[in-house]
């Protein structure tokens, strides 16, 4: 059985990036494990002095849940041009730890815009060396006027574009 550990890059629950990953789990075979990262919140502000053999407990728990993955799928909106200050939080957490060397990641910006974020977190899994998948990224701007009243994915495209990278992170991991 394979794990897939799924991050949204947003706090607000019922947000865009939620959704997307809540229909990604709707794909998947029964043979996977899909679990929600929803420790972003409980990660302290990076310090280079707490990151040691015992770093801080939340820190410590999002490690060892990495490392027991298959791979991960980072789901984000863009906030004022850059990267969610919690998710590059976390992020920043994992590089001395080696925890996402060659670890296959799927990466989905999805917010109005969203270049901006989708090419900074490029570089930062390339840092950390993390296995992004190539056909696994995908940037779904105006993510919004994707979404229907009911809060499912109404745009065609999108939900094509969804499942595609859904099944080139399966066959990677």
């Amino acid at each position: 059985m394979k794990t897939i550990i799924a991050i949204s890059g947003s706090l607000r629950q019922g947000s865009s990036n939620h959704a997307i990953l809540e229909f990604l789990s709707s794909q998947l075979p029964a043979d996977v494990n899909y679990t929600f990262y929803n420790g972003l919140i409980d990660i302290p502000a990076f310090d280079p002095g707490l990151d040691t053999d015992t770093p801080p407990a939340a820190v410590a728990l999002l490690r060892q849940s990495l490392i027991k993955a298959d791979g991960f799928i980072i789901c984000t909106p863009e906030y004022a041009f850059g990267v969610p200050g919690s998710l590059k939080n976390m992020l920043d957490w994992l590089v001395s730890s080696s925890t996402l060397v060659d670890k296959p990641v799927a990466l989905i910006t999805a917010s109005l815009g969203g270049e901006h974020a989708h090419a900074s977190l490029l570089l930062t899994l390339g840092a950390l060396s993390a296995n992004v998948i190539d056909d696994a990224t995908l940037l779904i701007q105006f993510i919004r006027a994707k979404f229907g009243p009911d809060g499912h994915i109404k745009d065609e495209e999108t939900l094509k574009n969804l499942q595609g990278v859904l099944s080139c992170f399966l066959k990677a991991i």
